[in-house]
């Protein structure tokens, strides 16, 4: 899997985890120098509370397209620091 924002790749992985529809990438997997990190938190009643990233590529930037959970409830404890994307973000096969 690829996700793919302005014309870049920013992860790359054949080992997501794919929770609710949506492709979580390991953190080694994702080009950590596009994330700029956000004060925007959200809470899942399921997964805990999510921590943003936004993207910045080419002199652009995409707020708040990346979360993650860093320390996620038990039930989704598997993504666990592994990175989500949306907002125009393709994750593509």
């Amino acid at each position: 899997m690829k996700a793919i924002w302005n014309n870049e790749v920013i992860a790359e992985s054949n080992e997501t985890i794919v929770v609710e529809g949506n492709h979580y990438f390991p953190p080694d997997s994702v080009k950590a120098d596009l994330l700029v990190m956000s004060d925007k938190t959200s809470v899942c009643p399921r997964k805990g509370n999510a921590r943003y990233h936004s993207l910045e590529v080419e002199g652009k930037q995409n707020s708040n397209a990346a979360w993650y959970y860093p320390n996620p409830n038990e039930a989704a404890k598997e993504i666990a620091g592994y990175i989500a994307f949306w907002n125009g973000v393709q994750i593509i096969d």
